[in-house]
C-alpha cells in the first residue's frame, strides 16, 4: 500500500506535495522560490533519488490553490516557516532541508527554530538573513535588491506582470537569467493560475514580520550554495553567512551559472546537497 503525501491541511489551508522517490528513502524537503512552484525541483528530484533519498517538493503558502489567503500579513516568515514545520511533522521524522531563493530564506528560519526538526540544511542562493541584511551595508547588495521595495506597492508586480501581455514581467525574468522554457513555466503555474498576487505577499509580509525568528544561529550541518552569475545576491552575504553556522558548514560557489541553480545546475546542486547528507 503506497503511503505517498499528495497534500496536508495546516494553519485552515491545504498544500499540494510532490512526493516522490524511494519510499523507505530519508526525507528531503525541498523549498522553491519566486516566481516558481515545485517543479523548479524536477531535474534535481531523481538524481536525490538515485541515491536512495525521498522527495517532498511543496507548492508553499500562495502557490498552492487551497493556500492562498487574502492580505499579506497571512504571509509573513514566521506563518511560512510554520508551514514547513507542518510538513516536516506530518512526515513524522527529521528531514535534510533544502531551499532556493525564498524557500532557502524559509529554510534558515525553520532550522534556526527547530534544529530538532532538520538533519542537514542545504541553502540555495540566499543566504543567512543576519548576513543578508550585513551585505546590505557592505556590499552592493542594496542595489541589487532594488526590486524588493518595487514589490511593496500595491498592484504594481500585478500590472506590471499584465503590461503588453505580460511581456515587462517577463523581460525582468529574462534579465535576471531566465531562458525561455522557465518563463513560460512560470507564465502558466504563477501568471496564468493565479497565484502572482500571492506570491508578491511573500515580500509584502516581510515589513511585518517576526525579525526574531530570522537573527537565530544555525547549529545542524550546513551547505551555503551559491552562484557568481546571480544577478540578485552578492556573493559579501554568502561569505558572511558562516558567521550564523554553529556546526558543520561550507560555501559551494558555482562558476557561470544563474540565480536559477535548480533549472540550470541541477547535477551540481544535487552533489552539494548528497555530499551534505552523506556527511551525517
Amino acid at each position: 500500500m503506497s503511503t505517498r503525501l499528495e497534500r496536508f491541511h495546516h494553519d485552515g489551508l491545504v498544500f499540494d506535495v510532490h512526493d516522490s522517490g524511494p519510499e523507505d528513502g530519508d526525507p528531503v524537503v525541498l523549498l522553491h522560490g519566486f516566481p516558481e512552484r515545485a517543479t523548479s525541483w524536477r531535474a534535481v528530484e531523481p538524481l536525490l533519488h538515485a541515491a536512495g533519498l525521498r522527495t517532498y517538493a511543496m507548492d508553499q503558502r500562495g502557490y498552492s490553490p487551497g493556500a492562498r489567503p487574502e492580505g499579506r500579513k497571512h504571509y509573513r516568515v514566521e506563518l511560512l516557516a510554520g508551514d514547513v514545520e507542518a510538513l516536516v511533522r506530518t512526515i513524522g521524522r527529521p528531514v535534510h532541508l533544502v531551499g532556493h531563493d525564498w524557500g532557502a530564506n524559509v529554510a534558515w528560519v525553520v532550522a534556526g527554530q527547530h534544529p530538532d526538526l532538520v538533519r542537514t540544511l542545504t541553502a540555495v542562493s540566499v543566504p543567512h538573513p543576519a548576513a543578508f541584511t550585513a551585505a546590505m551595508t557592505s556590499s552592493d547588495q542594496a542595489l541589487r535588491s532594488w526590486y524588493m521595495l518595487m514589490f511593496q506597492l500595491p498592484r504594481v508586480v500585478e500590472l506590471t506582470a499584465s503590461l503588453g501581455g505580460g511581456r515587462v514581467f517577463e523581460r525582468f525574468l529574462r534579465n535576471a537569467g531566465m531562458t525561455r522554457d522557465d518563463v513560460a513555466r512560470v507564465r502558466r503555474e504563477v501568471l496564468d493560475d493565479g497565484a502572482l498576487p500571492h506570491a508578491v505577499g511573500w515580500y509584502r509580509g516581510l515589513p511585518l514580520s517576526d525579525r526574531s525568528v530570522m537573527g537565530r544561529s544555525i547549529k545542524v550541518p550546513t551547505t551555503m550554495v551559491w552562484s557568481d552569475g546571480d544577478v540578485a545576491l552578492s556573493r559579501r552575504g554568502a561569505e558572511l553567512t558562516e558567521r550564523y553556522c554553529r556546526s558543520d558548514y561550507e560555501l559551494v560557489v558555482l562558476a557561470g551559472v544563474s540565480h536559477w541553480i535548480p533549472t540550470h545546475a541541477p547535477e551540481a546542486l544535487a552533489e552539494a546537497v548528497l555530499e551534505r547528507v552523506a556527511g551525517t
